[in-house]
């Protein structure tokens, strides 16, 4: 059933922050309501961080990470293993493997993953940039850390085989992660064994 707003502009503000992934109505509703309890200092300071970061936040040119600069800092971290490039599905995925502290090379993020039913190719995924890392040379192992889905399986031996001209080890993470499982909701123990458990794919 429909609420009854007092306030058109009250509504208004409910109908965009709905547009959230997760949240409903009813949530929305919620949040409303509390920044308009906020002073106006308080919601100043998080429309202003919500505005810069659409506004200035890029991706990293090197392996398509968000940053606030042209190279990310894992990218620009000399301490940080070149030789190996872990591809992952999007920025979240980055975060999930980083806080398992067992990866210490580098990462490129895909954008997505192949999926025919939702109308995406390879050529909508960063995987021509992902070869062309490899192929400028300096690179040992690519790790797939992609989700255990179909589609994440299609694009694995998508990139497996793009990358057969070269001399590079491809992997797979361990199946530590439950079939169907997506990479960022895996727990830090399991996705850390995964990563360190891995099983070449091209052998």
């Amino acid at each position: 059933m429909d609420l009854n707003y007092p306030s058109a502009l009250l509504e208004k503000a409910v109908a965009e922050l709905a547009k959230l992934p997760g949240v409903g109505r009813k949530t929305a509703l919620r949040l409303a309501l509390h920044l308009l309890r906020q002073t106006d200092e308080d919601v100043s300071a998080f429309t202003s961080a919500i505005d810069t970061m659409k506004r200035e936040v890029k991706r990293c040119r090197v392996c398509h990470n968000i940053s606030d600069n042209d190279v990310c800092p894992i990218c620009s971290d000399s301490r940080r293993d070149s030789s190996i490039i872990c591809v992952v599905e999007n920025v979240q995925d980055v975060m999930a493997v980083e806080n398992t502290q067992q990866f210490n090379g580098l990462y490129h993020v895909l954008g997505g993953i192949i999926s025919p039913m939702d109308g995406i190719g390879p050529a909508d995924l960063e995987i021509a940039s992902l070869v062309d890392r490899v192929k400028q040379g300096g690179v040992g192992e690519v790790i797939l850390a992609l989700s255990s889905t179909m589609e994440g399986d299609t694009t694995n031996f998508y990139i497996a085989r793009q990358l057969e001209p070269f001399d590079v080890e491809v992997s797979v993470i361990a199946r530590g992660i439950s079939v169907g499982d997506e990479l960022e909701y895996t727990d830090e123990v399991t996705l850390g064994r995964s990563i360190l458990n891995r099983t070449p794919l091209n052998k």
